[in-house]
C-alpha cells in the first residue's frame, strides 16, 4: 500500500447517484465495498462526508435562512449520510463508527482525536461527522482539519470528476488534467479544488491531496495501491 493511514472526503451530492436528492442505495453499497476492500487491507480510513444532496448551509442562507441555523442543518445533513456509510459498511461485515463534532449521544460517539486514533489503530473505520462542529467553514475544512489531526498521510478527495483541470471539464471541452500540481499553483490559477481555509492549512500542515473520481468502481483501490490516476496535489 503507498499509503497506511487515509481521509477520505466523499461529497453528499456524490451519495444521490442517479436520483435528483437524498441516498441512492446502490452508490452506497459501492462505496461500502471499496472502503471495506481497503480496510481489510490494512489501510486505516477515516471519512468525512458533505450534506449537499440533503441540505447545503450556503444555499440555505441565499433562500433565507439565517447562516448560523443553515449551517447547523448542513451539519445534522452530514449525520444523515454518516449514519447510512456506517450502517451500509456494518451491514457487509465492516467495523465502522460515526465521532461527532457536536454532541448527539448515543446516535454517534462524541469527536477527539485520541479516541479516533484508538479506533483507527483497532481497524475500525471511523466516519467524522458535524463537519468541524462551527459554522461558518465547510465538510472540505473539516476534512483537512480531521485529515490533519489524525496524523493522515494523505487526504483522498473522492469526487465525480478524475482530477483537477485547468478549467471545468463539464463546461469546457477544452480543459486539461493536471496529473500533479502545487497548492501555489492552486492559487495562482484560481482553482476551485476545495475552499482557501482547507487548502491553506493541509499546505501548511504538509498533507498531499489526491483528487479522483470516486464513482469508477475500483478506483479507490487504484489511487492506495498503484497510484497513477486523478491529480496529487502538494508542497
Amino acid at each position: 500500500m503507498r499509503y497506511k493511514r487515509i481521509l477520505l472526503k466523499l461529497s453528499g451530492e456524490s451519495l444521490m447517484g442517479k436520483m435528483q436528492y437524498g441516498i441512492d442505495p446502490e452508490r452506497l453499497n459501492d462505496y461500502a465495498v471499496q472502503i471495506k476492500e481497503m480496510a481489510q487491507a490494512g489501510v486505516q480510513i477515516g471519512i468525512v462526508i458533505g450534506g449537499g444532496n440533503i441540505f447545503r448551509g450556503v444555499s440555505g442562507a441565499a433562500k433565507g435562512f439565517e447562516r448560523v441555523k443553515g449551517d447547523q442543518m448542513g451539519m445534522l445533513a452530514t449525520v444523515i449520510n454518516s449514519l447510512a456509510l456506517c450502517s451500509a459498511l456494518e451491514s457487509i461485515g465492516a467495523k465502522a463508527r460515526v465521532l461527532t463534532a457536536v454532541r448527539m449521544e448515543p446516535i454517534g460517539e462524541f469527536y477527539s482525536k485520541t479516541r479516533a486514533l484508538e479506533c483507527l489503530e483497532k481497524g475500525e473505520i471511523c466516519i467524522f461527522s458535524c463537519g468541524t462542529g462551527a459554522p461558518y467553514f465547510t465538510t472540505d475544512t473539516g476534512s483537512s482539519l480531521r485529515g490533519i489531526e489524525i496524523e493522515a498521510d494523505v487526504m483522498l478527495k473522492g469526487t465525480r470528476v478524475d482530477g483537477i483541470y485547468t478549467a471545468d471539464p463539464e463546461k469546457d471541452p477544452t480543459a486539461v488534467r493536471f496529473d500533479e500540481i502545487t497548492y501555489d499553483e492552486i492559487y495562482r490559477r484560481g482553482l476551485k479544488v476545495m475552499d482557501l481555509t482547507a487548502t491553506t492549512m493541509c499546505k501548511e500542515n504538509n498533507l498531499p491531496i489526491v483528487v479522483f473520481n470516486m464513482d469508477v468502481k475500483g478506483n479507490l483501490k487504484k489511487v492506495l495501491t498503484e497510484g497513477g490516476i486523478g491529480t496529487l496535489v502538494h508542497n
